[in-house]
């Protein structure tokens, strides 16, 4: 993973996190990687992984279960998925509002390159696993 000056270092790797759920690499009440695991194969300190799910833990994402770990919470990709679609909203949409606006770029334009984009996508959502 490459991690980019723009945001705090935790909230990327909670971003990780949140993605691997998504994706469904990680399920509802499956036990994610340790602290430990987890700080060693991003290269970065156990006290930021910490942080990191600890945000995820605040968000409802992750559920500690005492002397087991951190496992994904059984509504974990649905939370995952209301914060960053909010987050998007509040802080993307904005600037891609403008750039098509200040580009002239059509929505028709923009409907059928995301039409493209969907299809050539090759890994089902874990929402169309169930």
């Amino acid at each position: 993973m490459e991690f980019k000056d723009k945001d705090a270092i935790y909230l990327q790797i909670a971003a990780y996190v949140s993605e691997n759920i998504l994706l469904g690499k990680w399920l509802p009440e499956e036990k994610i990687p340790s602290t430990r695991d987890m700080a060693v194969e991003l290269e970065v300190n156990p006290n930021t992984v910490i942080r990191a799910y600890e945000f995820l833990q605040s968000q409802e994402v992750v559920i500690n279960k005492r002397g087991l770990g951190l496992f994904v919470a059984p509504d974990g990709p649905q939370k995952v998925k209301a914060y960053r679609k909010q987050r998007f909203i509040q802080q993307q949409l904005p600037d891609f509002f403008r750039n098509i606006y200040l580009l002239d770029i059509d929505i028709k334009e923009l409907e059928n390159m995301y039409k493209e984009y969907t299809a050539g996508l090759t890994q089902p959502k874990a929402d169309e696993n169930k």
